[in-house]
């Protein structure tokens, strides 16, 4: 469970984050819609840790971010640019990333690049990648830990329309394995099929507040 309350940001004179409050409940997919700036991007970076709050609080699971953990325990994350380290392969990649919570094993992460439609034993750099490519990388990176919530930021971007339809089935099986996932997409078409609930944001601030 995700619980916000009066989560604001300032960045110099512009309120990023407006009173924001909302409960998320477990093992749902929430879509997060609105223009450029609405401030989708700040919220997710908010629930992962990345930035501070001026005030309010985000508590998952009982803990509260910044004061009780720095960041979700088990957290899968694609925000703005994808951080897959150009000058490895894939699979390389995710073995560095693994060594840090040793959760996960080699078996996991071939499994999570042929379910993002890679090849675990591709022999190319990341940066040899076609855009695409990259952004089904990111996807890979998000998921390999079996995590139990996933933030996503525009993860069809740059994904072609065969593409985004294995993300779409691939969404719904973390779903389904109990992970919650929070989606802001431009794509009505993503919000509209995978989203158990949207959320509109405008501004920084909810325009249909769920609380």
């Amino acid at each position: 469970m995700i619980k916000i309350k009066d989560a604001t940001k300032n960045i110099g004179k512009k309120t990023v984050l407006d009173h924001v409050n909302l409960s998320l409940e477990d093992g749902k997919i929430f879509g997060l819609r609105g223009r450029n700036g609405a401030g989708k991007t700040m919220l997710l970076r908010a629930i992962a840790g990345l930035i501070r709050l001026d005030s309010g609080e985000i508590v998952i699971d009982g803990q509260e971010i910044h004061k009780d953990i720095d960041f979700p325990k088990e957290l899968g994350l694609l925000i703005e640019n994808n951080n897959v380290l150009p000058n490895f392969t894939l699979k390389k990649n995710l073995q560095i990333l693994a060594k840090i919570k040793k959760v996960a094993n080699d078996d996991m992460i071939d499994d999570a690049i042929k379910r993002v439609g890679l090849d675990p034993n591709d022999k190319r750099k990341v940066r040899q990648y076609s855009l695409g490519m990259k952004q089904r990388a990111a996807i890979a990176q998000a998921i390999f830990e079996k995590p139990a919530l996933i933030l996503l930021d525009e993860p069809t971007n740059a994904v072609d329309y065969d593409g985004v339809q294995e993300m779409r089935v691939l969404f719904e099986a973390e779903k389904q394995r109990g992970a919650s996932i929070i989606l802001a997409s431009h794509n009505p078409e993503d919000l509209s099929i995978l989203a158990d609930e949207i959320i509109s944001m405008s501004d920084g601030r909810l325009i249909n507040e769920k609380q």
